[in-house]
């Protein structure tokens, strides 16, 4: 249940646009350099938000990306779903129907399902609007600060 990079940034993404839009587009050009992601990475990941109706994107001179929808009715849970597919602890759970031939008297089974349970009601919980709420500022010299891993 590992979230990968493109789930991290774009998370990191729809932050800073939310932050940055106002009544107009944030360029792609700015977002990448205030998150410190390539163009090139952010266009790899953006046509799965803008299918889902949660990213506008405009082409041109004064094109850029904006939210379609309130951060506050955009959850991380929402997010990372559309970016990674669907999230699992165990691979048996992968599956609608779990065909495992030992999921009738799993012991196991109860602990993965509850895990899942609980990462995604957590995820569901937290907002854009939360995130934006209790950001701390950023320095003015980001290069200094690479992401981790």
């Amino acid at each position: 249940m590992l979230i990968s990079t493109k789930g991290r940034y774009a998370s990191r993404m729809l932050v800073d646009i939310a932050m940055h839009q106002g009544d107009g587009y944030v360029s792609m050009k700015d977002v990448a350099a205030r998150q410190q992601i390539s163009k090139k990475y952010m266009e790899a990941f953006t046509p799965p938000l803008a299918s889902a109706g949660i990213l506008g994107i405009r082409r041109g001179k004064n094109g850029g990306y904006r939210l379609l929808v309130s951060p506050d009715k955009i959850t991380l849970w929402r997010i990372v779903s559309l970016i990674e597919g669907p999230l699992h602890a165990v691979a048996c759970l992968e599956r609608p129907v779990n065909e495992c031939a030992r999921c009738s008297f799993c012991i196991m089974l109860p602990a993965w399902e509850g895990l899942e349970k609980v990462v995604r009601d957590y995820l569901e919980s937290i907002t854009l609007q939360q995130l934006i709420d209790q950001a701390k500022p950023q320095p003015s010299d980001l290069e200094d600060y690479p992401c981790g891993v």
